[in-house]
């Protein structure tokens, strides 16, 4: 199965990427990955995966909600020879009110730490200090020095084939460069709790991601709209 989504994915990326720079023109977040976002809206297979109830029922149960709403989907692909991807926390981005949001990051093959495989920090989305930062070199100085001075345990594995990590909006992570010769392909599903209420952007990308991912909702009300659908209850 994981194989039949590497090919449905990897065929999406290859028709919705645009005509990329080479790598060695391009900034630290264009060399890092390839991203292209909500997948499942253009796609009914992926859509199969995206509205998964079984991830969605993980998600739920990790953020002891009674149910999740899709924020969004994402495929990164980091190319052969790509950068790291900088330290960051993921809801420095995301209007949301409240830190019950989650990340299911699915790797479409056996993923090897020379691939840049996922790396956190555990028990970071409880430091403060640097959930002001946006994803960049700046941010990777900053956040491993903080990382550092708090003590938190570094965890980075390599992921089998069919092994599905999930992290915190607010959990600190990177990726190392893909020194391999092949690109590590990863389909990303973010799931917000069904109850979750849109909060004032703080900053323009925020704001941006208001209107990208859940158009039409309103500050100070529950996210409710079609690009946004419950995707498991409990009841």
């Amino acid at each position: 199965e994981i194989a039949y989504f590497e090919t449905v994915i990897t065929d999406q990326v290859s028709r919705l990427s645009p005509n990329l720079a080479p790598l060695e023109a391009r900034d630290t977040y264009g060399k890092a990955f390839t991203q292209i976002t909500n997948i499942w809206k253009r796609n009914e297979a992926v859509k199969h995966l995206v509205f998964s109830t079984r991830l969605a029922g993980i998600a739920s149960t990790l953020m002891q909600v009674d149910g999740v709403r899709l924020y969004h989907d994402q495929a990164l692909f980091k190319e052969a020879g790509g950068g790291y991807t900088p330290w960051h926390a993921d809801q420095y981005y995301w209007p949301l009110e409240s830190p019950k949001c989650i990340t299911a990051w699915i790797p479409l093959q056996q993923t090897s730490l020379a691939m840049g495989a996922l790396e956190f920090s555990a028990g970071s989305q409880h430091l403060l200090s640097a959930r002001g930062l946006a994803i960049s070199d700046d941010s990777e100085v900053a956040i491993e020095q903080m990382l550092t001075a708090s003590g938190c345990d570094r965890v980075i594995e390599p992921f089998d084939l069919g092994e599905v990590s999930f992290h915190s909006g607010w959990l600190y992570h990177r990726a190392a460069p893909n020194t391999t010769e092949h690109t590590r392909k990863v389909m990303c599903v973010i799931y917000m709790d069904k109850e979750m209420i849109l909060k004032a952007p703080s900053h323009a990308d925020q704001q941006r991601d208001w209107h990208t991912w859940c158009p039409g909702a309103r500050v100070g009300e529950p996210i409710d709209t079609p690009l946004n659908p419950i995707l498991f209850e409990t009841n």
